[in-house]
């Protein structure tokens, strides 16, 4: 039993999957629902055979509107620390990679492709590591730390949002943020655009945070945020995929990356959007309030 287990975990990390996610979702909402099955706890060798799963579900405007408006069932989703890298070179290089891995979700297709996902990630993340460290001369030194790791940042009966961040050392120091947030009712992954009726949430969302750029810099002469024509990243608007997630207070938050509209002093910066300038573009108020 154990080689077929530890067989369908290599077939598993072997899995290569699209850099979006939204590549490759399937038409959920013109399928037919299925019947809800008993939630047991899964054995070792359930957990390891429903990763090999491929269906996954994403959710539009329309279908946002609808199934926001559905009586709450409230869903309990667990994250484990499914892999985890940790080392420590002579040559002043270390590596600290948490995998993540969601268990939970009756839609086992979203489960599989967002663990499938964080997986990849964390490979990718390893290669380059070995990769640089390779590239040095003999009794060079890296100066060089990775960390990577992952923080649930909502938990309640409507939603459940995860950060991943990524911080590399080497001189100097960067930050990426990555974000997923899921409507637990419904069992479907929601991307920002999902949220709104049409696309001019990019121009209100953006206008809000200029001027809370603007508020904070006045607030704090120790706060910048490249908002001049003389700056070559100046700010103009998010993208339409930006990153966000919906806080515990039901509130839509926008996410920067270090070094994306501050200098790196600044760090990852986050935006808590005001729910009354959004309230006539959101397609309902089961998410957002």
């Amino acid at each position: 039993m154990d080689k077929k287990l530890e067989k369908l975990k290599r077939s598993y990390m072997d899995i290569s999957i699209p850099n979006e996610l939204d590549d490759v979702v399937n038409r959920a909402l013109q399928a037919q629902p299925k019947k809800k099955k008993a939630v047991y706890k899964w054995s070792i060798g359930t957990a390891v055979a429903a990763i090999l799963l491929t269906a996954t579900v994403n959710l539009s405007p329309s279908a946002a509107n609808a199934m926001s408006n559905i009586p709450l069932i409230g869903k309990v989703i667990d994250v484990i620390t499914f892999q985890e890298w940790n080392e420590e070179r002579d040559n002043h290089a270390s590596m600290d990679i948490k995998v993540p891995k969601i268990t939970g979700l009756d839609n086992s297709g979203l489960e599989t492709k967002l663990n499938k996902k964080y997986v990849e990630e964390s490979k990718q993340l390893y290669q380059e590591f070995t990769n640089t460290l390779a590239k040095l001369k003999e009794g060079e030194n890296a100066n060089m730390a990775v960390n990577s790791g992952y923080e649930v940042l909502t938990d309640n009966d409507t939603i459940f949002s995860i950060r991943r961040y990524t911080v590399i050392t080497q001189a100097s120091s960067s930050t990426e943020m990555q974000f997923d947030t899921v409507d637990k009712k419904n069992q479907v992954l929601l991307t920002l655009k999902s949220l709104f009726k049409n696309e001019s949430y990019i121009d209100v969302l953006s206008e809000n945070i200029k001027a809370q750029m603007v508020e904070q810099m006045k607030a704090d002469p120790n706060k910048i945020y490249w908002m001049n024509d003389d700056e070559p990243e100046r700010f103009e608007k998010i993208d339409k995929d930006q990153n966000f997630y919906i806080n515990d207070q039901n509130k839509l938050v926008i996410a920067f990356d270090q070094f994306e509209v501050a200098p790196g002093y600044m760090g990852s910066v986050e935006f808590i959007i005001p729910t009354d300038i959004i309230s006539d573009i959101l397609v309902g108020k089961g998410y957002i309030r």
